[in-house]
C-alpha cells in the first residue's frame, strides 16, 4: 500500500496472460461446441460463429443462440452465418443465461491457482472440458 499518487515499489512486475473461452451449448441434447482464444473481440467471435456453422452444416437446420448485450456480440462488422440467429437477453441479467453455470463450475475448479504458465492452464481447462458429460452439461444448462 502506498499514499495516494505515490506508485509502489515492485522488485518484479507481473505479466498476465489471457485466453478466452467460446462455448455454445445445447440444453435439450448437452451438445457442446468450445473454441479458445487469446482475446474477446467481435473477430474472434465471428470466428467462432463461423467453424460453428461449418460444424453444423445442414440446411434444415437453424441454430439460435442466447447472447447477452455484449459489444462483441453487437458489433455492427460482425459476420452472421445464415444458418445462425441471435436471441438477446435484457441487459444486465447474466442470470438468464444458462451458460453462465458452466462458466461459474469452470472458474470454480480453475481459479486460485498458481499456473506455472498459460500452457498449463489451457491444458487444466481442455482436461475439465473432456470431463463433462452431455448429462452434466444438460443439467447446467
Amino acid at each position: 500500500m502506498t499514499a495516494r499518487g505515490v506508485p509502489p515499489i515492485a522488485l518484479q512486475q507481473w505479466r498476465f496472460e489471457w485466453v478466452w473461452l467460446y462455448g455454445l451449448v445445447e440444453p435439450l441434447t448437452g451438445e457442446a461446441f468450445f473454441w479458445e482464444y487469446s482475446r474477446l473481440d467481435h473477430q474472434c467471435f465471428g470466428a467462432v460463429l463461423a467453424a460453428l456453422a461449418r460444424a453444423y452444416n445442414n440446411p434444415n437446420e437453424m441454430h439460435i443462440i442466447q447472447l447477452d448485450q455484449s459489444a462483441v456480440h453487437r458489433a455492427k462488422d460482425l459476420e452472421i452465418p445464415a444458418n445462425v440467429a441471435f436471441y438477446f437477453q435484457p441487459p444486465d441479467s447474466p442470470e438468464l443465461n444458462l451458460i453462465e453455470q458452466l462458466w461459474a463450475l469452470l472458474k470454480g475448479r480453475l481459479a486460485n491457482r498458481l499456473w506455472y504458465d498459460l500452457e498449463e492452464l489451457q491444458q487444466a481447462l481442455s482436461y475439465q472440458l473432456r470431463q463433462l458429460t452431455r448429462a452434466t452439461l444438460r443439467s447446467l444448462t
